[in-house]
């Protein structure tokens, strides 16, 4: 992806999934925002996009962080949202066995003693790979991945979800379903 289109990306990621209102943005509950009302907020913010360019950030995001509508005429994140105006409504799914998280050794030692937590978003986030959890611990600090019980989780009661890009969610994971 281009240092421009990461750019935007960036600014979509901050507007569509953490403070939409920071350019006078609005959300639907579940996340979708009016393309056109996005193109006019970003114009404000210095940022010129059209939905050609929208499209093309989106397409070449190896990440899939956004979604378009099947009109074209919204646009979502996937997940990842630490704004509470939106509660995405996904679907109930059935885990594999073992899920990954990334995070930095920074943060073991809460984690040992609290699990892993959503913080600040509505989920913790959950991948099907290492190297995925790799990269996002890297953006914290030194990685570590921890590898997540996460079929024993879900028998045991704890819901999971996908979000369209592929990202497991769930509300939070004891410690004793961790492994380092």
């Amino acid at each position: 992806m281009s240092k421009k289109y990461t750019d935007i990306s960036k600014f979509l990621s901050y507007l569509l999934r953490h403070q939409p209102e920071a350019v006078g943005l609005s959300l639907d509950k579940d996340g979708w925002a009016v393309i056109t009302d996005l193109i006019l907020c970003a114009k404000q913010e210095g940022y010129i996009l059209d939905p050609d360019i929208i499209q093309a950030v989106i397409t070449s995001s190896d990440k899939k962080r956004f979604i378009l509508s099947d009109d074209g005429l919204h646009i979502r994140a996937a997940q990842g949202h630490s704004t509470q105006q939106v509660d995405i409504a996904y679907q109930e799914k059935t885990p594999p066995d073992i899920l990954y998280h990334g995070t930095a050794t920074r943060f073991i030692s809460e984690i040992r003693e609290q699990g892993l937590l959503p913080m600040s978003r509505q989920y913790v986030h959950l991948s099907t790979d290492e190297v995925t959890a790799i990269q996002v611990g890297q953006r914290h600090g030194k990685p570590l991945v921890l590898k997540i019980k996460a079929l024993t989780m879900y028998e045991q009661g704890f819901k999971f979800f996908q979000a369209e890009n592929g990202v497991w969610l769930t509300s939070s994971v004891p410690y004793q379903f961790i492994q380092e």
